[in-house]
């Protein structure tokens, strides 16, 4: 199995890193060093002797476990076809929503018109595509990487363009702690990726702030949300009037 190979690999980093050998552990574990390379190369290991293993490294197998979490790769997209999965249930996309944002299962259940089985059902199906590895008692782990976004030319995006831009700018963006901006100016094309670069850690700072709140008091707590763009473009009725 994949966490299997990767839990041996990690067990192989931790020998190198205490300048271990195969010999020093075959001594250690009584076997034969033969044996020892054979379990390493094959990357078959029963729990039995994974016990012995992390006694002899002075670790324990949850240590291992988070090293093996940490070294999986992250996914920073899902398929075109995952994603229309995605927009095709409507339950499945605003769970999606939801775990991207950290909510527990219980937050969303009780936020929500989705029962303990659909919700159950839908975290089911995220675990499916890769984006969490499902636990016990419902809770996952996300397996997204920071920089994960929606595909530019797939059917979230386009979900978004034709169902929720209109609605959300339709809104007057004047209560307190609201703002709706709309600079325009020729600039050196050169530094146009510093102001996307800037942009993007404004929106990491607004996902760590959301993360730090989590343990808040609802009350003092309330939902925003943030759309940002940036792009070459001009008003249609403005560009009909330039001269030829």
């Amino acid at each position: 199995m994949a966490d299997t190979t990767l839990l041996i690999d990690v067990i192989k980093q931790e020998l190198k890193s205490r300048n271990k050998t195969y010999a020093d552990m075959a001594e250690a574990l009584e076997m034969s060093e033969s044996s020892i390379k054979r379990m390493f190369s094959k990357k078959e290991m029963p729990l039995s002797r994974i016990d012995d293993v992390c006694r002899y490294l002075g670790t324990d197998f949850a240590d291992l476990s988070r090293k093996v979490a940490e070294s999986t790769p992250l996914m920073t997209e899902l398929t075109y076809e995952q994603e229309a999965a995605v927009v095709k249930d409507p339950l499945l996309m605003l769970a999606a929503i939801c775990v991207l944002s950290y909510w527990e299962y219980e937050q969303i259940v009780q936020t929500y018109q989705m029962t303990e089985a659909q919700c159950t059902a839908r975290l089911l199906a995220l675990d499916k595509l890769g984006v969490i590895e499902l636990k016990p008692m419902n809770r996952y782990r996300l397996k997204v990487a920071k920089t994960f976004r929606w595909r530019s030319d797939g059917p979230i995006r386009s979900y978004f363009t034709q169902h929720i831009v209109g609605e959300y700018f339709a809104g007057r963006f004047d209560r307190e702690g609201e703002t709706l901006m709309m600079v325009h100016g020729n600039i050196n094309r050169a530094v146009a990726p510093n102001f996307v670069e800037r942009i993007n850690r404004l929106g990491q700072d607004f996902a760590a702030q959301h993360l730090a709140d989590k343990k808040m008091d609802e009350k003092h707590r309330d939902g925003f949300t943030m759309i940002v763009g940036f792009r070459r473009w001009e008003f249609s009725a403005f560009t009909g009037l330039r001269r030829k």
